[in-house]
């Protein structure tokens, strides 16, 4: 009875432990062999070419793995690893019984004997190579075997297996040394992989060279004598030469692998829009200029290039010339915050278009004006009284465009271009102020293509999603943009080979960007140069140094199209003054038919032309006449009469503007100095009277401008003429 009882309790205590054995076998792996192994950062481009590749936390190139594994490479690693790893459970016992056999004649380990499944455990593991150990890998090789395929077995090996160096895994192996994807490897290469993980630390292609040439040979012989591979290719393997040390991996479009590598999963390559073949032409292109410009100071330059179809980037620099190695080189340049210069004026002039502020010939101010202190100047310094908006745009006209902005509403506008994709317009409206379209904000380089990009599209697409959508505004914006001196000089109207290109150029205050950016029906591209440290130069100016560059871009495109023109359902035909621009009205003689926007018939109409004396008269307001005659002979010349139409001043002035605050300059000695009264008269013989807060003070014939000194505080001048017109303006001394 006792016996029974003992029996039956060594019985159940053997159950028990062969459940706690199986449970144990069950759970001995790990779900997660090789955890905390991160991986390298691998950007590709559209096609799956290498673009650059970024190292993994624990300072090892280790590619994420593909999604399967070349056929050479796994025929030449089972060869020499493991021959019948297709049909053992994870340990092979004959292989075992050969390499103890092999070690006990020796007298010291020259075998292992492991499968490939036996170094997966040993290579998650990391452990002491010892006989313990041995079996450890052992048992867990079969619990391997049971949780993974062959193939998946071979996958994890050739992931993590040694290469030499910091070189883990086939695909950074095949990259380090070979320079290309491990799909593409030779019967040779494939053969020296399949070798290197055996002894990676003395045998490598930079150590150890004929012993590795050796053990190759003779791989490539065993593989041969198992038909893997013909007589020809045999002999065309052995005589391919062994890999150089590890070289450097590609490096293209550097600051943009730089920023996906921190920002997206490393666990597979990460694909983008680039075209690589297209990204090392843009390269080159970018760094000789930017080589030529750093002569003058001008170090750093970027360039992206979008297509307009699907509005992704297609080549993307961040900055050039990575061998040239200064201050800035490593800031990504495309997308760092810079004054925009001018580069935002024909999204403002189409904006305008669009909601009927004004007109594509609407005659704009081009006089002297101070707002509030912020006096705005062309760039030669000049005035021309009055230009068509368009001829702002295609002039790079401030003071014009400061007027559009004026009118069309810093708030609106600001609106606008965040709406456009523009992220870094984050102040308010009042912050900002007029100088916005001069450069007063800042803005990316690949936001500014971008936009381009969409409002290209948008026309195209007739996309209603973009803010910019009208077909009709935006036509005319790209002819405005289409008049901008070409830096080749080459005039598409003649040379219609040349293709003809909307684009634009900008150059920020104080001579610290340049921007060029032009846009066609299939692409939309932008330059910025400048010095990432924010340095000026003295010849940095967007027509100068980006514009070149861009020209040079975009004849990389053999595609010379333009845009197809608005069909007449899609604006309105609407009379137009053929002097002012503006919509027709009742005295307006010569008159244009235009296609325009829907909301163009809001604009203004004509305010220059009058009836006087039984005839239609054309006059501009003084301050705009007085500029305007100089460069246009031809005005007035039909109407030698000096009378203006009843209500309107024939006087005006063009500085001060009423309510500015003026700060007097200092002279030499520190005390205040005099500002500058400018009048203008329809009347050249006018003879005017000027008085300082209602004191007489002198008086001006035919060029009506007056010096004084006001005290500070608020004052107000009065003029008044011989034929008793008067007009005042009141403004302030700091």
């Amino acid at each position: 009875m006792q016996g029974n009882k003992t029996r039956r309790i060594i019985i159940r205590g053997l159950w028990g432990l062969a459940a706690l054995t199986a449970l144990f076998y069950l759970f001995c792996l790990p779900r997660d062999l090789f955890k905390g192994e991160g991986w390298s950062a691998v950007v590709i481009d559209r096609n799956g070419e290498l673009l650059g590749a970024r190292i993994a936390e624990d300072g090892q190139w280790r590619f994420p793995p593909g999604d399967s594994l070349p056929e050479k490479y796994v025929k030449a690693l089972i060869e020499f690893e493991d021959r019948w790893f297709r049909w053992h459970p994870g340990i092979n016992p004959v292989s075992i019984a050969r390499s103890a056999a092999a070690n006990i004649r020796s007298g010291h380990v020259v075998s292992g004997g492991s499968t490939i499944s036996m170094q997966v455990i040993r290579m998650s593991r990391d452990r002491e190579r010892t006989m313990w150990q041995k079996m450890v890998e052992a048992v867990l090789a079969t619990r391997l075997e049971l949780r993974y395929s062959k193939d998946e077995i071979l996958g994890l090996y050739a992931s993590h297996a040694p290469f030499g160096g910091n070189v883990v895994g086939i695909e950074a192996a095949s990259w380090r040394y070979f320079g290309r994807p491990a799909g593409e490897m030779s019967w040779a290469e494939a053969a020296t992989l399949a070798i290197l993980p055996n002894s990676p630390s003395s045998i490598r292609p930079g150590k150890n060279r004929e012993k590795l040439l050796a053990k190759r040979n003779r791989l490539l012989f065993r593989l041969f004598k198992n038909g893997e591979m013909s007589r020809g290719d045999y002999g065309l393997a052995c005589a391919e030469p062994l890999p150089p040390e590890p070289s450097p991996l590609p490096s293209y479009a550097s600051h943009l692998v730089d920023r996906l590598a921190l920002t997206e999963d490393r666990s597979r390559p990460i694909r983008t829009t680039i075209d690589i073949n297209l990204q090392r032409r843009v390269e080159d292109i970018v760094s000789r200029h930017s080589d030529l410009l750093a002569t003058e100071g001008i170090n750093d330059m970027a360039a992206v290039v979008a297509d307009v179809n699907t509005g992704d980037v297609l080549a993307y620099c961040g900055n050039s010339s990575p061998y040239r190695k200064r201050p800035g080189s490593d800031v990504d340049a495309a997308r760092s915050p810079r004054s925009s210069g001018s580069i935002l004026k024909p999204i403002l002039y189409c904006a305008a278009l669009e909601n009927g502020t004004l007109l594509p010939g609407s005659l704009v101010a081009d006089t002297p004006v101070n707002i509030n202190g912020f006096a705005p100047q062309n760039y030669d310094l000049t005035y021309d009284g009055a230009v068509p908006a368009s001829e702002a745009v295609s002039r790079s006209l401030n003071v014009p465009s400061v007027h559009i902005l004026r009118k069309y509403g810093i708030e609106s506008f600001l609106s606008t271009l965040r709406e456009c994709g523009m992220t870094t317009f984050t102040r308010s409206a009042e912050d900002y102020g007029l100088s916005l379209i001069l450069g007063g904000g800042e803005c990316r380089l690949d936001e500014v293509v971008s936009a381009y990009a969409s409002m290209s599209r948008s026309y195209a697409q007739g996309k209603t999603d973009f803010p910019l959508s009208d077909k009709v505004a935006l036509w005319h914006t790209f002819n405005a943009m289409s008049e901008v001196n070409r830096p080749d000089e080459i005039d598409w109207h003649v040379i219609r080979s040349a293709g003809r290109t909307a684009w634009k150029t900008g150059t920020s205050y104080g001579y610290r960007d340049g921007w060029a950016c032009g846009v066609t029906p299939a692409i939309a591209a932008g330059v910025w140069a400048g010095n990432a440290s924010g340095v000026a130069a003295p010849g940095l100016i967007g027509a100068r140094t980006a514009g070149p560059v861009l020209f040079d871009i975009l004849n990389l495109f053999p595609e010379k199209s333009w845009f197809s023109e608005p069909a007449d359902n899609e604006g309105v035909l609407a009379p137009v003054c053929h002097l002012s621009g503006c919509i027709a009205g009742p005295y307006c003689e010569e008159r244009d038919t235009l296609l325009i926007p829907q909301a163009g018939l809001r604009a203004e109409t004509c305010p220059y032309h009058f009836r006087i004396d039984g005839e239609n008269i054309f006059r501009l307001p003084p301050a705009m006449e007085w500029y305007y005659r100089q460069k246009h002979p031809e005005y007035g010349r039909k109407d030698r009469t000096e009378t203006m139409p009843s209500g309107i001043s024939p006087m005006e002035f063009i500085y001060p503007e009423g309510g500015s605050v003026i700060t007097l300059p200092r002279q030499l000695d520190g005390s205040p100095g005099e500002m500058v009264f400018n009048l203008a008269h329809h009347d050249n013989d006018a003879t005017v009277y000027w008085h300082l807060d209602n004191e007489y003070i002198g008086e001006t014939r035919f060029i009506h401008q007056y010096r004084m000194r006001p005290s500070p505080g608020h004052h107000s001048v009065t003029v008044v003429d011989n034929t008793g017109n008067t007009i005042s303006v009141g403004f302030t001394i700091r």
